[in-house]
């Protein structure tokens, strides 16, 4: 939403006046709290040359200001539960918008505390937490960005904060957005009909923020509304020809729910910025959820894949790693600003490859189960096995005793989206296929004597590990994992809706 709301300001000529009530309504927020260790910023490769640009655009499901009445319940600082890292690369052409997942484990690191003190860093935390350390009134935007930089290794040059009332009021003011709703919805005092239709206000809000009663209800899922709701809003406001009687109302509107940076804190700064995107197709924007997998109630970035789509963006790559020849080579350091991470996996200890691993075809279809058998022996697990079919699964498990975690984190990138699930005493790990499953690529009978039938895999069938734990490619060299999770702005809006 923060980005659409940018793109509005991109009227010229408007008058001092209107600009100064812009101003007015714009918070912004203390610079004092983003770290002081960044990664670099990137290189022209002349002088003078354009680069790109990395913008943080954050969601805040907080209550206070009036927003409870949108959202419901209680007051208090919110969380970012809607998180997208738009990077657009030099040219000023293209763009990759990238969802992170609200329930994503990261280590958020230092952060600013209201008294001026620092916080210590923490692994395996909640990514949408990072917002409310501190428990500042309208959020820690500083943190967040802190800990995307961290995650990432991409310098984030602005941030910028939309609540409900923004969201609310945008679609408002430009008479509604034009949806997919996957399913009748009748659930939390939400009710929205399955079809195409238009939402404004509440309904609106309730779209983007519900997740009971679309799909399998995970966070997931509802990002991938975000994503075709963004579409379908930047393409309305760039369908508006940017009229002055309908953009001005939208400005005023957006402006009043924004928090930014200091960069970003005056309608001018806003505007200059906002025309330096003005020659971005929807054509030429792609959306991508970052590699994930479900562990247990939380879920986990999906390694390498994750680390691929990062080093991608420092780059300033396309997603299919074709260079954009505008950066030089100084964007592409890693977080710690060590050499940036390669793609290798790590490799199975004697003890990990002897865990017995039993793998079951929950969904029915013939070879299935020999076909993901094949792709953990080529991950040099030694003691794999087949068991009885048990077609009624819609997600991949992975069950294990607790004490055999590190194997079957080994196992999971060859079956992204799979849920770990301990299960103390268990003998070994048990593997059980759902419906999500991709088998790699595969012909003839394989080294357990099962057919690895099954439709030859396409671009977004291979699982992201491969049978050797490496990013498998599409044909056009996108590696699967970025690619199974990544949708056009212009795709078809009620395509891959939900997830399960």
């Amino acid at each position: 939403m923060g980005l659409a709301a940018v793109l509005v300001l991109s009227v010229a000529g408007a008058g001092a006046w209107f600009y100064h009530r812009l101003d007015s309504n714009i918070t912004t927020f203390d610079a004092g709290g983003v770290a002081t260790e960044r990664p670099p910023a990137p290189v022209p490769v002349t002088p003078g040359a354009s680069v790109p640009v990395n913008v943080l655009v954050l969601g805040s499901d907080t209550r206070d200001d009036g927003n409870a009445d949108l959202g419901g319940g209680d007051l208090g600082v919110g969380h970012s539960d809607t998180a997208i890292l738009l990077h657009v690369y030099a040219d000023h052409k293209h763009a990759v918008g990238v969802s992170i997942p609200r329930d994503a484990l990261v280590t958020v690191p230092s952060c600013r505390l209201p008294d001026g003190s620092w916080t210590k860093p923490k692994t395996n935390q909640m990514f949408n937490s990072a917002f409310t350390i501190g428990e500042f009134p309208k959020g820690n935007p500083a943190c967040t960005q802190n800990t995307v930089e961290t995650m990432t290794g991409l310098r984030i040059d602005h941030t910028i904060v939309v609540d409900f009332k923004g969201v609310a009021a945008m679609t408002e003011a430009i008479s509604g957005v034009d949806v997919c709703v996957p399913n009748d919805v009748n659930s939390h005092n939400i009710q929205l009909k399955k079809g195409m239709q238009r939402l404004s206000g509440q309904p609106a809000v309730d779209y983007l923020r519900a997740r009971y009663g679309f799909g399998d209800n995970s966070d997931i899922g509802r990002m991938k509304r975000q994503q075709a709701f963004l579409s379908s809003m930047i393409r309305k406001i760039q369908g508006l020809g940017f009229s002055l009687p309908t953009l001005l109302p939208l400005a005023d509107a957006a402006t009043r729910s924004l928090t930014v940076d200091e960069g970003l804190g005056t309608a001018m700064k806003l505007v200059d910025f906002a025309q330096s995107l003005q020659g971005i197709k929807l054509s030429d924007i792609t959306f991508v959820t970052t590699p994930w997998r479900f562990a247990g109630d939380r879920v986990a970035l999906v390694h390498p894949d994750v680390d691929t789509l990062w080093k991608l963006l420092r780059e300033d790559r396309t997603l299919d790693g074709q260079s954009t020849g505008q950066v030089g080579a100084a964007a592409s350091a890693s977080p710690s600003g060590a050499p940036a991470p390669t793609a290798s996996p790590t490799a199975l200890s004697p003890e990990e490859a002897a865990v017995p691993v039993t793998v079951v075809n929950g969904v029915g279809t013939p070879g299935l189960a020999g076909s993901a058998a094949k792709a953990v022996r080529g991950k040099g697990f030694t003691n794999v096995e087949l068991g009885a079919v048990n077609g009624s699964r819609l997600t991949t498990e992975i069950a294990y005793d607790p004490a055999q975690k590190a194997a079957a984190d080994q196992l999971a990138p060859l079956f992204p989206g799979a849920r770990l699930v301990e299960e103390p005493g268990s003998d070994g790990i048990t593997v059980t296929l759902g419906r999500d499953y991709r088998p790699v690529p595969s012909t003839g009978i394989d080294s357990l004597g099962a057919a690895a039938a099954g439709p030859t895999a396409g671009p977004s069938d291979a699982p992201s590990g491969g049978p050797s734990g490496s990013p498998s490619a599409t044909p056009s060299g996108m590696p699967t994992g970025i690619a199974e999770n990544a949708r056009g702005a212009d795709t078809d809006p009620c395509a891959d809706l939900t997830f399960g």
